[in-house]
């Protein structure tokens, strides 16, 4: 793999800055706790203090970011209830445990907007993209595999397919995806392991060739619609920016 071509020295470095960037969403799933079946039956049944914790948090990585990443965060905050109440509440896709669109939802999907961004345009990352790339691309492939066979996840397994198909033409897009692709399960399998939220066992509850694991495997080819949505809404508000990017990426072939 191309990965193993990789300079020691850019490798270490590569690691610390995804350790930096992700890594905080990976210590996250245990925050997720607070939101588990176990902690509502035994301590309270309010989603209150990990609301506290993801807005800290939040606001905490916004004053943090430079001002393109705050605005995206901001784009990603209003797309991101409109989504969940879309996905979750009107199309039944999965459901909270409360059955209502927790507070720190949309928030953490902001926040995790904003550090995949950061962790993708890194210089060193920038440089080995494709040996990374290369390397996320081959673990989605196994994990996704490997829920189809060991859960029968149909419904995963095709979304999976589906991120392939749309990142074959849009090789600049594949290093941030694949990034978020790997975080979105790492989430969403802690999240329905504490009983955060459940995925019916068919695709929206609905699609009974589309059989489901709780969690599905592909879900982040959800979040396409999240960063085309914060890119649109971004581009339309610097029109005169982002003409000026369009020649220079011309001009250079990029």
């Amino acid at each position: 793999m191309k990965i193993a071509q990789v300079p020691a020295q850019d490798l270490k470095a590569i690691f610390y800055i995804f350790n930096r960037r992700i890594g905080i969403f990976i210590i996250f799933v245990f925050v997720l706790f607070f939101d588990s079946v176990y902690f509502a039956e035994n301590v309270t049944n309010s989603q209150l203090p990990i609301n506290i914790i993801m807005l800290t948090g939040f606001i905490l990585m916004y004053y943090r970011a430079n001002i393109r990443t705050r605005e995206l965060m901001i784009y990603a905050v209003i797309l991101g209830f409109g989504g969940e109440y879309l996905f979750s509440r009107a199309l039944n896709m999965y459901t909270y445990r409360l059955e209502n669109v927790p507070l720190y939802v949309p928030f953490g999907h902001a926040a995790l907007y904003g550090r995949i961004f950061m962790f993708s345009k890194a210089p060193v990352v920038r440089k080995h993209h494709k040996a990374v790339e290369q390397l996320f691309g081959f673990v989605i492939a196994a994990f996704a595999t490997s829920y189809l066979l060991l859960f029968n996840d149909v419904f995963g397994f095709v979304m999976t397919i589906g991120v392939f198909l749309l990142l074959w033409k849009r090789p600049k897009d594949r290093l941030y995806f694949f990034s978020m692709y790997i975080l979105v399960a790492i989430l969403e399998i802690g999240g329905t392991a504490f009983g955060a939220w459940k995925w019916p066992e068919i695709g929206f509850q609905v699609f009974e060739f589309l059989p489901s694991n709780n969690p599905p495997s592909g879900i982040s080819l959800f979040y396409f619609l999240l960063d085309v949505g914060c890119f649109f809404i971004y581009t339309q508000r610097h029109q005169i920016e982002w003409k000026r990017l369009k020649k220079i990426r011309s001009f250079y072939n990029l």
